[in-house]
């Protein structure tokens, strides 16, 4: 298993001097030469630092390479159909454990750095975090094959296996719901609470959207501009915040258009959104009988391939909150609740609202 730096993706080497032997040598340096050489480099930092702003980025590795994450990331092998990979995770240790372990998954458009502010709310409550890129996504490997919902679910619990976890909490976010609830039904003896946090897949788009072979889909991905998939995410997930925080999870996918492996990366994004249309689970989600709490944006309407339904279908998809309260009153152990104002992105755009309805509901 190796480890990156946290706020880097390249491992970092320490070279130390040589020891000295002559300590009037080393002196006379001291004074002479490093006030010198120290005023020489402020004067050279604003040029460096406007050579910087104009110089263009080096592209981020398909793996994500060049973009930070807030927390060390480890690597665990893993064999999915044959081909050796790396799943990539976050493993944060509170200060005054209290026993108990948290997973979050995240969704397809998001590294799963943007858990950030969860990890630290959730660690100073006395969990220990966990926090996969599944494969396929973030800093994991980009398999050659398709991704099944079937092949994250056991990559988790084998992640779990390997940091000695008998029982997580879930705690999951857009696609990532669909994988909680497939983890849950298929490993409910792992599942101690699953927190379901804007979840997409509680409807069958297979009911309203016609399927669309893969490499039409590859082409259209492929022309999509940073500006556009800007448009995308703010028309999509009906984003509150502020333009400069969706920022990062643009550069995130588009600052690696310009390396070689970007093909690679391409034919998996496009593989995690046939996953979601193929493999639905919207009629499994009445079968977990873990205690389950729904978190919905009440203006959040993201319903995946609506694009490409019948114009007349269309008004009917997306209707998430509503289909969350259905749901959840057909659930053993479930209840939902929909925060105002708040769209796809809700424990960021709802902060205080999310942390208060999530510690609440785990500490039952």
């Amino acid at each position: 298993m190796r480890s990156i730096e946290p706020g880097t993706s390249r491992f970092r080497v320490r070279v130390f001097g040589a020891p000295r032997n002559d300590g009037s040598n080393y002196e006379i340096f001291m004074n002479r030469f490093l006030p010198a050489a120290l005023a020489a480099a402020l004067l050279a930092a604003p040029l460096a630092s406007h050579a910087a702003d104009t110089t263009p980025r080096e592209p981020y590795g398909i793996a994500l390479e060049g973009f930070a994450y807030p927390y060390p990331v480890h690597l665990l092998p893993v064999v999915n159909d044959g081909e050796q990979l790396a799943m990539a995770y976050m493993d944060v240790a509170p200060q005054q454990p209290n026993g108990r372990t948290v997973v979050l998954l995240h969704g397809r458009n998001f590294p799963s750095s943007y858990w950030a502010p969860v990890i630290r709310m959730l660690s100073e409550a006395g969990f220990r975090v966990v926090v996969p890129d599944q494969i396929g996504f973030g800093k994991s490997s980009k398999p050659a094959g398709e991704l099944h919902f079937d092949t994250l679910a056991r990559n988790t619990i084998a992640l779990l296996d390997h940091l000695k976890i008998d029982k997580a909490e879930i705690v999951a976010h857009s696609l990532g719901g669909m994988l909680g609830v497939r983890i849950a039904r298929a490993s409910p003896d792992r599942v101690a609470h699953l927190v379901l946090t804007a979840p997409i897949g509680l409807e069958d788009y297979r009911l309203y959207v016609p399927p669309t072979p893969t490499e039409k889909i590859i082409e259209s991905e492929d022309k999509l501009t940073a500006e556009g998939y800007r448009k995308q995410l703010q028309t999509n997930y009906a984003i509150k915040l502020p333009p400069d925080q969706i920022t990062p999870f643009i550069d995130a996918r588009f600052n690696i258009k310009g390396s070689p492996d970007y093909p690679r990366w391409l034919r998996a994004f496009v593989s995690s959104g046939q996953m979601i249309y193929r493999e639905p689970i919207a009629h499994e989600v009445a079968l977990v009988s873990e205690p389950t709490l729904f978190i919905m944006g009440a203006d959040d309407h993201n319903a995946p391939g609506r694009p490409n339904a019948p114009e007349a279908l269309r008004a009917k998809m997306g209707q998430n909150a509503e289909l969350a309260k259905e749901l959840a009153a057909k659930m053993p152990n479930a209840r939902a609740e929909v925060i105002p104002d708040t769209g796809h992105l809700v424990f960021l755009e709802a902060p205080e609202k999310y942390r208060e309805l999530v510690l609440g509901f785990l500490g039952r």
